[in-house]
């Protein structure tokens, strides 16, 4: 389907998933509206202006989301509004616990605030989203990953929920062109053990020194299922993990993190 002459926004645009909606977005044709909190800031925007398509569809806005009011001219005489941009603070005594539960409140909040004012929302809930980087900078979700091939002498004892980023970014412009798509939809292509993602790493980059050990003796955490159907049904394809390990690994070294 094709976006030409619609006008959509993105909220935190220079994120990871979000860069990659804006991505998505002007490659289908989409004019974008997109919202950042410094728009002098290079490291936050040169990847989003060099995107093709930027210089004629996409318009970047200062926003913020702790001010009040902020927003209005982003989402101002858009069909659609890409909500990724969330409050969350790394200087509290758990950033990961506090990381979910942000994402919660946030969550929350958004059906609270969409039916009161009876706005159409879907939301769209990935795993531990991984691939390939167009921001500069290393965000949270890929660093398990570099972490496992920048010199680790162990893995951890934890089963991911593996998805790609670019599905997770298709997903939401999927949601948005779909009118029957409505809920939550649940975004996990595959689940794997810490133990077997090493194996696929060191198959696919045997000269990188990967670690064989794991770090404890525990039982490894259980494999479990997360139900693909739903996403399925809105039209998405999951990237095989063996080719989002390796995207996401060519781009960290293209990126110099190692």
């Amino acid at each position: 389907m094709s976006g030409a002459e619609k006008v959509v926004s993105v909220t935190g645009a220079s994120g990871y998933i979000a860069s990659w909606v804006v991505k998505l977005l002007l490659q289908r044709g989409y004019t974008d509206k997109a919202s950042v909190r410094d728009p002098n800031d290079k490291k936050k925007t040169e990847h989003l202006l060099a995107l093709d398509g930027a210089k004629e569809r996409l318009q970047l806005f200062k926003a913020d989301l702790l001010e009040e009011g902020s927003f209005n001219s982003v989402v101002e005489g858009s069909e659609g509004v890409f909500h990724t941009a969330s409050p969350f603070y790394h200087d509290v005594s758990d950033p990961q616990l506090w990381y979910m539960i942000s994402k919660t409140l946030a969550e929350d909040a958004a059906w609270k605030f969409t039916k009161e004012n009876r706005i159409d929302m879907v939301a769209i809930n990935p795993g531990l989203v991984i691939g390939p980087l167009l921001q500069p900078t290393l965000n949270t979700s890929v660093e398990p990953v570099l972490k496992l091939i920048n010199g680790a002498e162990t893995f951890p004892n934890i089963t991911y929920r593996w998805v790609d980023v670019r599905d997770v970014a298709n997903a939401h412009i999927l949601a948005f062109e779909n009118a029957s798509a409505s809920g939550r939809y649940c975004l996990v292509g595959r689940i794997a053990h810490c133990s077997e993602v090493v194996k696929l790493l060191r198959g696919l980059f045997p000269a990188l020194k990967i670690p064989e050990k794991c770090a404890d003796d525990k039982p490894f955490t259980p494999i479990y299922q997360v139900s693909k159907e739903r996403a399925q049904a809105l039209g998405v394809k999951f990237t095989p993990l063996e080719v989002t390990l390796k995207d996401t690994v060519e781009s960290l070294k293209e990126k110099n993190f190692f």
